[in-house]
């Protein structure tokens, strides 16, 4: 039987919790024309979001849609190749009349696009084959503006281009692309709150004030307790409703984490037996002994400045004021220079992440383990 509670990617309605609301106002939203800046710390559920609107009978029959990661790349040349062949990934299951339409726009690639036996047109485009991003962009622009059916394209962890050479000129050519598309619209997600309020809502900024936005929040208890409790009870086990309400706690309602330990404590819980506490509590401790060689490698290769800076902000789980004098004595840190630094690697790492003036630990597997660790 499958396990209910998906750990990775987006599975069909059937496993996939509350977001009504959400769902409703983004795809109204998009039907009628806006663009979006979706924003929220990472792991709490951005991506399955947008798939899941992306679902929907309405929005499958009537738009194609593209969800596109460009978390590891680190120039335009990278992000043009990653757009690219994503859209033609999605489209190769639409039909040759479909999928040709866009290869013919890629005038300056046409001939680095392979087929395969069965005559379905390849990717195969390295990172240094596309010799002119800004034109092939273009191209690519183009193809939307001329589908046979409007384009939804969501853009996950956007604020990836602040960190390119000659991000603003980039800002300044996307938006432009953009702004001159009427025959797409955009979802940009992004999960580093800071870099993401300042790209829309800095009137320095290409893209000020050109797209509504939803700070997503966590899913609320009373929703996620009926979801897990139904899974389970469909599934003829049983789980204490303490367990969902100490899971949500401890995991501070992030989506990813509870939905690991809802995995691993539902795959030890046989037919007809109960979860309980002593269940969460071995499943949280085996996750834990095999998670430990990657975290005493992380902390070995991590320098000390950061590593402190770290152990200090795991400690207060919700920190402010990290810079502050009476921070820096409590947690027996260097100077306040010396966190401001550190704290910068941390957040380019994705190790920290910050909310306004209030910065926590990623990995909240992590922090249970220097818990255990008795490093905090």
């Amino acid at each position: 039987m499958k396990n209910p509670f998906i750990t990775t990617g987006y599975e069909g309605p059937e496993y996939f919790c509350d977001r009504e609301k959400e769902t409703e106002y983004i795809t109204t939203l998009l039907k009628n024309g806006n663009n979006i800046a979706l924003i929220s710390p990472r792991r709490i559920g951005k991506t399955d979001l947008i798939r899941h609107c992306f679902a929907q009978k309405e929005i499958q029959s009537n738009y194609y849609v593209f969800v596109i990661d460009i978390y590891s790349t680190t120039t335009l040349n990278d992000f043009v190749n990653t757009l690219g062949k994503n859209i033609l990934k999605e489209l190769r299951s639409k039909g040759k009349t479909v999928w040709n339409h866009f290869v013919t726009q890629l005038k300056s690639l046409k001939s680095e696009i392979s087929f395969d036996s069965n005559g379905q047109p390849s990717w195969n485009i390295g990172f240094g084959a596309i010799e002119n991003p800004a034109t092939t962009l273009e191209e690519i622009f183009s193809y939307m503006n001329s589908a046979d059916k409007h384009c939804l394209i969501a853009i996950d962890e956007f604020q990836q281009i602040s960190k390119y050479p000659d991000a603003n000129n980039v800002e300044a050519t996307l938006r432009t692309y953009i702004q001159q598309c009427t025959n797409a619209n955009f979802v940009f997600s992004g999960s580093q709150r800071h870099i993401m309020d300042n790209m829309f809502n800095s009137a320095s900024r290409p893209f000020y004030q050109s797209v509504t936005t939803i700070n997503l929040s966590p899913i609320p208890l009373d929703k996620y307790k009926g979801f897990v409790r139904n899974n389970f009870e469909k599934s003829k086990r049983h789980i204490d409703e303490k367990v969902i309400e100490e899971t949500y706690t401890r995991f501070r309602s992030t989506t990813a984490y509870m939905q690991k330990i809802m995995n691993l404590s539902f795959a030890s819980t046989m037919e007809g037996e109960t979860c309980t506490i002593e269940t969460l509590d071995s499943t949280i401790n085996t996750l834990l002994d095999f998670s430990s060689d990657t975290y005493e490698s992380l902390l070995y290769q991590m320098p000390e400045k950061q590593k402190n800076v770290l152990f200090a902000i795991a400690k207060e789980q919700y920190a402010k004021n990290i810079s502050s004098a009476e921070f820096v004595k409590k947690n027996n840190l260097l100077s306040a220079s010396s966190v401001v630094s550190a704290t910068k690697g941390l957040l380019d790492k994705d190790l920290i992440t910050q909310d306004k003036n209030t910065y926590m630990v990623y990995d909240q597997f992590f922090v249970l383990w220097l818990k255990r660790k008795g490093i905090i």
